[in-house]
């Protein structure tokens, strides 16, 4: 594999996204665009990437951090004063170089290292990556010569009725010769309606110099889709999205409506699998072989290991273990850990708390900061009381215990080992080992009180 630098264009404003936002922060799959080409360039092989910024500069830097270098265009004078800015950079670094944009997130690994490949073969001093459109509407036209080399691109409203007939289109990334592209920079010149420093003239200035200057066609079109507003960033999510879900399917998942369900970029999925419609799994999520998560479930940056059962449900920031079943209708929240074989059933809440293996919480439960032990049986309407307006307090329950219907625990409190509580009770003192609790008022029976009250 050819060692190459990256180059990254996302210094633009791109207004038509109407945002407050760099158009290039703003996500695909959970992941910024300029995110995934940086990302790219690396499963490419890119040895260094620079990313050129400008526009709200902070907000590029914070999503991209410090895994590449930067370079500054103060002041958004075109694609060539954009690349200007990163000359010194480009110097040092030397050998092949791709520039690549920042709101083009569907161009593939692949492409770029045939697209090296290719450059390298010809021995050319810059190869234009270009797409054949049955629409060029708005793209800058490649104009070949009668030998069908590379001439020059004219930008669409540069363009001469002629050269806007032209169906290969310009996509706006290039390989190029490091010393090539410093000679062509340096006799760029605004020479158009726009005053502008266009990268696209440093291929008539190599051609001017005697210098080769090839192409490579994708196969793909989508590869080269660029993201100018809402309705093109919503295009490119559905594109990525069915790579994403068919790279899973191919890896051993079944999706049963694969159309209507959405998972992130970098979710791990095991073998034997199962997802059901209208699922959304997001980063950082890791499913283990043989789940099943059921239709409308919402899983967020939590780990479910082998064999467990989501339905219907939300998980935030959680870990359920081999053999659990949760749902329908059940809501993790950040900081729960629940074990082996465990039940987590309708209408169950369950935060910033452990829960044994085995353990059984079946319906309408709140478990609040809690550690609960193996083998604990909740019965339908317990409540960890946690929260007494100011602060927040822990339950701790044992293991073997039984938490009779409709029992509220006020935390601080424990309840040891093999313990009972009669439902309806309300706990606020330590339950010894294997004893019973009951903590209500005495049944009161009056007659005749319907005649009474009358």
């Amino acid at each position: 594999m050819k060692e190459f630098t990256s180059v990254i264009m996302a210094a633009g404003m791109g207004t038509r996204m109407k945002s407050e936002l760099p158009k290039v922060v703003h996500q695909i799959l959970g992941k910024a665009l300029v995110q995934w080409v940086a990302d790219v360039s690396k499963k490419a092989g890119a040895k260094d990437v620079v990313t050129i910024v400008g526009h709200k500069a902070e907000q590029v830097r914070a999503v991209l951090g410090d895994t590449c270098d930067y370079a500054l265009q103060a002041e958004q004078k075109g694609t060539g004063h954009a690349v200007m800015q990163a000359a010194e950079q480009i110097r040092q670094k030397g050998g092949v170089i791709v520039i690549l944009n920042g709101d083009i997130p569907l161009i593939r690994a692949e492409t770029i290292q045939k697209a090296i490949e290719s450059h390298c073969a010809n021995k050319n001093s810059v190869t234009v990556i270009t797409a054949v459109l049955e629409d060029a509407a708005g793209y800058g036209r490649i104009i070949r010569d009668d030998a069908g080399y590379v001439q020059k691109i004219v930008e669409h409203k540069d363009a001469t009725e002629a050269e806007r007939a032209v169906l290969e289109i310009n996509s706006g990334m290039y390989v190029f010769d490091s010393a090539a592209l410093l000679y062509a920079l340096g006799q760029l010149q605004p020479n158009n309606a726009q005053g502008e420093y266009y990268l696209t003239d440093t291929l008539e200035i190599l051609r001017t110099a005697g210098k080769a200057i090839g192409a490579y066609t994708v196969e793909d079109c989508d590869e080269i889709r660029g993201i100018n507003d809402r309705v093109q960033l919503a295009e490119a999510e559905r594109i990525m999205q069915r790579r994403v879900n068919t790279q899973h399917m191919k890896n051993g998942v079944t999706f049963i409506l694969p159309e209507t369900t959405l998972v992130e970029a970098d979710v791990e999925i095991g073998q034997d699998t199962v997802i059901g419609p209208n699922v959304l799994l997001k980063q950082g999520t890791k499913i283990g072989k043989n789940c099943n998560i059921g239709a409308g479930s919402q899983i967020i940056h939590s780990v479910l290991a082998d064999n467990v059962e989501v339905l219907c449900s939300v998980l935030t920031d959680a870990f359920v273990d081999a053999g659990t079943h949760v749902g329908p209708f059940a809501y993790m929240r950040p900081n729960s850990r629940v074990g082996k074989n465990v039940k987590v059933g309708d209408f169950v809440e369950i935060k910033n708390s452990v829960i044994g293996d085995g353990t059984k919480i079946s319906h309408l439960t709140y478990v609040g900061d809690a550690d609960v032990g193996k083998r604990v049986n909740f019965g339908c309407g317990t409540v960890t009381v946690n929260y007494d307006g100011k602060k927040k307090y822990r339950t701790k329950i044992g293991d073997d215990c039984f938490i009779g219907c409709n029992t509220n625990l006020v935390s601080p409190v424990e309840v040891e080992n093999g313990a009972y509580i009669a439902a309806g009770s309300t706990i606020t003192d330590l339950v010894p080992e294997e004893s019973l609790a009951i903590a209500r008022a005495r049944q009161v029976v009056k007659t005749d009180w319907k005649d009474k009250r009358k």
